[in-house]
């Protein structure tokens, strides 16, 4: 058996608020297989978000190990963990978070803009992607000249462009409606057949996506159930 891509052990995380300390992971312990698709629900504050941020090194544990694609995160200083992050991770989140500023396509470059890619190879490896999700004629569109549904498909892309071997997503439907959420289901349906080798952990509240993840994990009271 190949070795897990994530091996999380006994993490706890908590954060004080006021003169209160509000524990939202007591002791979480898990190992996902490469290649798995993960989809992890609970209740609203149960912590979802925040062992996602933990598992991709957006945040650290107050005790316990997290170890991704053979690296330890307790090892990482904050340079070398977001150089980790840009080569081995990609991160979808529920607000999509792209730049205003920038177009599609740049928006889409610009985590190989940070990795120090070949400029040339870069643009058509962006083109690609944009046209895998239906966006080959939206490359110099904005942000904001786009659909929900179409800035979600731009922030997938943007997730792959590196070619990571974790994809994380949060919510990735949450902010769509019923029908433009089906659609971003079956894109990441396409790039799992497409890519059967990546690994995708997912938090979402949506039944047909848990219904998709070959994993499901429910976390409560602070521990994957």
């Amino acid at each position: 058996m190949s070795e897990p891509i994530l091996v999380v052990r006994d993490v706890r995380k908590s954060y004080r608020l006021g003169r209160s300390v509000i524990e939202v992971l007591r002791g979480v312990d898990w190992e996902l297989e490469r290649g798995a698709w993960a989809c992890l629900v609970g209740a609203s504050g149960s912590g979802k978000t925040t062992l996602l941020n933990l598992l991709g090194s957006l945040e650290a544990p107050d005790t316990g190990t997290i170890v991704c694609a053979g690296t330890d995160y307790a090892g990482l200083r904050r340079r070398r963990a977001a150089a980790f992050r840009n080569r081995k991770l990609g991160f979808v989140f529920q607000a999509y978070c792209l730049l205003p500023e920038f177009t599609v396509l740049e928006n889409v470059m610009l985590p190989g803009r940070f990795s120090g890619r070949n400029l040339h190879a870069l643009r058509s490896r962006a083109e690609e992607l944009l046209e895998r999700v239906g966006l080959a004629d939206r490359l110099h569109h904005r942000p904001g000249e786009l659909s929900g549904g179409e800035q979600q498909r731009a922030a997938i892309a943007r997730a792959l462009i590196n070619d990571p071997e974790l994809l994380l997503a949060d919510e990735p439907t949450g902010n769509l409606d019923a029908r433009t959420g089906a659609s971003s289901l079956a894109l990441f349906r396409e790039l799992r057949a497409a890519d059967p080798g990546r690994t995708m952990v997912m938090i979402t509240h949506n039944p047909e996506i848990a219904a998709e993840a070959e994993i499901v994990r429910t976390l409560r009271d602070g521990v994957l159930q």
